[in-house]
């Protein structure tokens, strides 16, 4: 129903589950209840709309997250939120009043009851580094890809948005429109390539979603990954015209790669 890492305002949602529109009550706050299910909304390191900050952040790929400061851990509701039984939405954004990035489904992996209640809700793995992107001479355990922590990138889950929120789902090599071409279902999706190697980034490295990272679509980045070092998108789109002359046509608008 929803798609990992794409955006849905309140009323979006709404109207996926079958609801009628509608304003205030229930679904303006950060935890509802419909149909068995349960959809938390809460904003990552900015206050609410009530000026309060809850201080819920991402810790690694779990997210941190703090409900309102008189909710009752014992009280029923609650209860079958945290039990673990039943499915959790989780939807987050770090701009007030944007519209809130699906994180998926959230299983709870800890509760501490507080003064204030804190919960922190696991996730399926969302982000896999392409084999090409490993270091070389990285151990891999399989099925535990995520201890390999090169960067900031495969521990914060809101940089891929933020990257697509700046340069779009377009891929900035090929111009490929996954929703031109699959409709619905390719509405949103793409991937995103690091401009630096990971290879050469060392343990300080911060990255900028914004500035470090472009959007490509699989094929240009397993072509970027190809050779034994990692070709930059200029190389690729230049490799691109050489290729097909003037039949390749790159971004609209873009005369050269968004670097």
């Amino acid at each position: 129903m929803f798609l990992r890492n794409q955006q849905y305002t309140r009323a979006d949602i709404r109207r996926l589950i079958g609801l009628p529109a509608a304003k205030g009550g229930a679904w303006a706050t950060g935890h509802v209840r419909h149909g068995g299910e349960h959809f938390i909304f809460c904003g990552i390191d900015i206050p609410g709309r009530t000026g309060q900050n809850y201080n819920n952040r991402f810790d690694s790929e779990v997210l941190v997250w703090h409900p309102r400061g008189n909710s009752n851990a014992a009280a029923p509701v609650f209860a079958e939120l945290v039990s673990g039984v039943p499915t959790v939405h989780v939807f987050y954004r770090t701009r007030d009043r944007d519209p809130f990035t699906y994180a998926g489904v959230g299983k709870p992996t800890s509760l501490t009851q507080g003064p204030p209640i804190e919960v922190r809700w696991a996730f399926e793995e969302s982000i896999a580094l392409l084999p090409e992107e490993v270091p070389d001479g990285q151990e891999i355990v399989e099925g535990a890809k995520r201890q390999i922590t090169v960067n900031a990138y495969e521990r914060d889950p809101t940089a891929k948005p933020r990257c697509i929120k700046k340069w779009g789902t377009l891929c900035v090599v090929c111009a490929f429109d996954f929703q031109a071409v699959y409709g619905e279902l390719g509405k949103g999706f793409i991937h995103v390539h690091h401009l630096k190697p990971l290879s050469s980034i060392g343990e300080e490295y911060v990255l900028d979603p914004e500035n470090d990272l472009r959007p490509v679509c699989p094929n240009c980045h397993s072509m970027l990954h190809r050779k034994k070092d990692t070709m930059s998108i200029d190389e690729l789109i230049n490799a691109l015209k050489l290729r097909f002359d003037k039949a390749f046509v790159p971004v609209a608008g873009v005369d050269n790669p968004r670097i």
